[in-house]
């Protein structure tokens, strides 16, 4: 079988797939991973080239680099702060984005239903289709997951790379509980396409896909009342998480896993919108598909069909 959404164009670097190594993402071995990755690739008799990031934003350079000399697809080893880099030097092209996923939290993987399993990911890579995916705008960057204010930030924050590479997702577990210890609501305004909300809250989210999974959690946790296929809605799903105090956080997410997110209960509001601008007093701080993006203000926009990415076909 062919390699999938094989270009056309003519050309050196035609049908041919660059893959981006993030050598900090995940806990195997660079050298190790990058033979395993060659040997599937040729394995399956497709053309490659591989190259490692060096740090922040190298991924954006090499996937721009990588639409313009026209290869088939840009393939990310890493997690989903690679991914999104990536997509921010893919989005408006016609290059699709496929994932082998390394990283601490591969949420987006998850929520797209990727394989996790290296040889699984590269078959995904090398025949499997491709379809539009929606993205955030942040200033001169996208995101494929979330983007947030509060104890989400705060968390991210806390879990350092030297966290991750030691613990895995045990460090977001570590971090979180610690944050949670200390959280303290602050005054948010969040204006949602135009429209403002005042709200004393931990947390203020703006998520592109619909779930969010932990290895030591049986079940996700949604961030819409209809998770499937958010990445394709043309929307962010922002949800305000609120609780009066610490004994009211297991009941929110009670909420959030039964996917109540109506009704008159204000510890836990869900909108949708294209445009939302968060603001807080004092200012807090952000991140961006995990990464901490310094304080609030934060404005972002949906970027609708933002980017193709090859992933299986959930339709059925």
């Amino acid at each position: 079988m062919a390699p999938a959404d094989q270009s056309s164009a003519a050309g050196p670097y035609a049908g041919r797939t660059l893959i981006v190594l993030n050598p900090a993402a995940g806990q195997d071995q660079t050298a190790r991973l990058r033979r395993r990755i060659g040997g599937a690739f040729a394995f399956r008799n497709a053309p490659f080239d591989l190259v490692e990031t060096v740090g922040p934003r190298h991924a954006t350079e090499l996937a721009r680099d990588a639409a313009a000399r026209g290869y088939r697809a840009v393939c990310v080893v890493g997690g989903d702060g690679t991914l999104a880099e990536a997509a921010t030097g893919l989005a408006g092209t016609d290059i699709p984005l496929a994932l082998i996923p390394t990283g601490t939290g591969n949420q987006v993987a998850q929520n797209l239903r990727i394989p996790t399993s290296l040889e699984d990911a590269v078959e995904l890579a090398v025949h499997g289709k491709s379809s539009h995916m929606d993205l955030g705008r942040i200033d001169d960057r996208v995101f494929a997951l979330v983007a947030g204010a509060g104890f989400d930030a705060a968390t991210m924050a806390s879990a350092t790379r030297e966290m991750k590479g030691r613990w895995g997702f045990g460090a977001y577990i570590f971090a979180a509980v610690k944050e949670a210890l200390k959280a303290q609501p602050v005054d948010f305004r969040v204006t949602v396409d135009g429209e403002v909300l005042e709200v004393r809250a931990v947390s203020v989210m703006l998520a592109n896909v619909g779930e969010l999974f932990a290895e030591f959690v049986p079940f996700p946790v949604p961030l819409t009342p209809r998770p499937h296929k958010s990445w394709q809605d043309g929307l962010f799903d922002v949800v305000v998480v609120a609780p009066r105090n610490v004994m009211d956080v297991p009941g929110v997410l009670w909420k959030a896993v039964g996917k109540r997110f109506r009704g008159n209960d204000d510890r836990l509001l869900h909108f949708q919108a294209r445009h939302v601008i968060i603001e807080a007093d004092p200012p807090i701080a952000t991140q961006i598909d995990g990464d901490p993006a310094g304080k609030t203000p934060l404005e972002a926009t949906v970027v609708e069909r933002g980017v193709r990415i090859i992933a299986p076909d959930t339709s059925s």
